[in-house]
């Protein structure tokens, strides 16, 4: 299948969006907590790094099992975080800037505080109630089957029915607060249809779609066979998930071209090549290429996982979402500053060793391959997800005390695996301000004290401070045309650890390896580089122009 007709072009084709997890970025109010006024109140900062939109982690109402991801009412937003005219603000201040907004989509499951599953307890089994969600009955005292939770532990939670009896299991891929729903039920489908209408009313530009692959669940509910891996083929990426997202897509072009509405989505696939139905031409608009997040500080792997995302975009059109950092895995100064591996724990998540590896990690290495990676994935074409912070080169906090940890990964695994907070500890604004200028109050995680030395005020000053290196590269990005769709162009450098690619007049070389590398003449001038030295150093990135005016 090949792509035949050129197709409109959409603000997503080469966009910068900047990911924001609301509960950790700016705090209005004084109670710990981020909220959608911080948000409002540092929007120059995001307009600042060049960023054309922000895609707003869960802001809706949730008892917070899971930080938003847990939800109570898809119509909402949450008070912790301010209100419906607050968000239309927000939404109001953004699109004044030039800056769309995206919001988080959690279609696989919802709270167990939602009106519909509070019904789906009093109704009892075999109800209309029930049957929106998986509910089964057990094998006698064991669950319906042996699946496991990704956060650890079993999968399926057993009810007390209304006369005080054991009663029926209902399943959760993730914490027992977050009931997954049926997709095979018509009354799911047309909730989230309202839903996405709801939004889309409001002036929402798009949504990130949480757990794709999830949404459909095998018929029989069969057994997974662990010999297979953790990976599991019945409860993941089936065939009928297709259909919904068919459903989505047909809803957004019913808006009409002047409100380009973007779906984009988190699918984990054990091959890269099974996006390939996601991104079909009536399906999802883009699906993060989580293939170069995991990758190891390698040229050839790097390269060969660009290979295969801008494989992909020839033959569907689709162009690739880059990302090096979210809310679920430890920061980039982190993963590539590793120095002595550790092993991974046992997981039911497959990826979790990728997302989240171990080891000793050194900050300052960790720091220049981050900034080299920025430059290769801007240099890319596509659009950029960038994650909150990351543009101050924070490494993940490691060291946060057990007492103070919240994620449902930390607490489900008993310690096991810490989970994420890591990377949604605050925001460090202002290096000599109580809480770094997060806000007034207690941050609701704790921040390091070496947080100062990564704070924005601290960076502004210093010229080439990570802060400045991403929105000189984010500028050039954009005048240069790099995310524009059209062919990565590789080149042979020679040298096993470096990697360099012609996109129009621009030459992108990253040296993975510690030995400086010469570029040819041939290239150009260096018109950015991610480390104070002439040509590429160790651990390093240029991008050079051969044709000063542009391409």
């Amino acid at each position: 299948m090949s792509s035949t007709s050129p197709r409109p072009r959409s603000f997503w084709d080469d966009a910068v969006v900047y990911q924001l997890y609301v509960r950790s970025f700016a705090d209005s109010d004084g109670d710990g907590v981020g909220d959608l006024g911080g948000v409002i109140g540092r929007l120059e900062h995001i307009a600042g790094l060049g960023a054309d939109a922000i895609w707003l982690n869960p802001c809706y109402p949730s008892p917070q099992a899971d930080h938003g991801y847990d939800i109570a009412d898809y119509h909402g937003v949450n008070p912790e975080y301010g209100s419906l005219e607050t968000f239309d603000r927000l939404v109001a201040e953004a699109h004044d800037r030039g800056l769309r907004i995206l919001m988080d989509l959690v279609p696989n499951h919802c709270s167990d505080r939602h009106p519909w599953f509070a019904a789906a307890l009093a109704a009892g089994p075999g109800s209309p109630e029930r049957a929106r969600f998986v509910f089964r009955d057990g094998r006698g005292d064991e669950p319906p089957n042996n699946w496991q939770s990704v956060f650890g532990g079993p999968a399926w939670t057993r009810v007390t029915e209304a006369d005080g009896t054991p009663g029926q299991w209902y399943l959760h891929l993730f914490t027992r607060e977050q009931p997954d729903f049926d997709w095979r039920n018509p009354q799911v489908l047309a909730y989230f249809d309202d839903v996405l209408r709801f939004w889309f009313d409001r002036g929402v530009d798009g949504f990130r779609i949480d757990v794709c692959h999830g949404l459909v669940k095998d018929a029989a509910l069969r057994d997974w066979d662990p010999a297979e891996g953790s990976y599991n083929a019945y409860s993941w990426n089936r065939p009928e998930v297709h259909d919904i997202f068919r459903r989505w897509h047909a809803l957004a072009a019913g808006y009409g071209p002047e409100r380009d509405l973007l779906l984009v989505g988190e699918v984990w696939v054990p091959d890269p090549a099974d996006l390939d139905r996601y991104l079909r031409p009536d399906e999802l608009h883009q699906a993060f290429s989580f293939d170069l997040l995991v990758q190891p500080w390698e040229a050839r792997a790097l390269r060969a996982a660009i290979g295969r995302a801008t494989a992909r975009t020839a033959v569907h059109g689709a162009p690739a979402a880059w990302t090096l950092a979210n809310h679920d895995v430890h920061r980039a100064v982190t993963r590539y500053g590793i120095v002595r591996p550790e092993p991974a724990p046992a997981s039911n998540d497959a990826f979790a060793a990728l997302m989240r590896p171990r080891g000793e990690v050194d900050a300052d290495l960790g720091e220049r391959r981050a900034r080299a990676a920025l430059l290769l994935v801007l240099a890319l074409p596509g659009s950029v997800f960038l994650y909150q912070g990351e543009e101050l080169g924070l490494p993940e906090v490691q060291d946060l005390p057990d007492e103070a940890r919240q994620d449902p990964v930390f607490h489900r695994t008993g310690g096991r695996e810490k989970g994420r907070d890591g990377c949604r500890v605050p925001l460090p604004w202002t290096a000599d301000a109580p809480a770094f200028g997060f806000g007034t109050g207690t941050p609701w995680l704790p921040q390091p004290a070496w947080f100062a030395r990564y704070a924005a005020d601290v960076q502004e000053k210093d010229d080439k401070s990570t802060l400045h290196l991403y929105r000189r590269a984010v500028a050039l990005r954009r005048a240069r045309g790099l995310g524009r769709p059209g062919p990565v162009e590789w080149l042979e450098t020679g040298e096993d650890a470096v990697l360099a690619f012609r996109r129009g007049a621009l030459v992108c070389a990253v040296n993975t390896g510690s030995t400086p590398f010469t570029a040819p003449a041939a290239w150009g001038e260096v018109v950015l580089g991610s480390a104070a030295a002439d040509g590429v150093p160790g651990d390093a990135a240029a991008w050079f122009v051969s044709e000063p005016d542009g391409e």
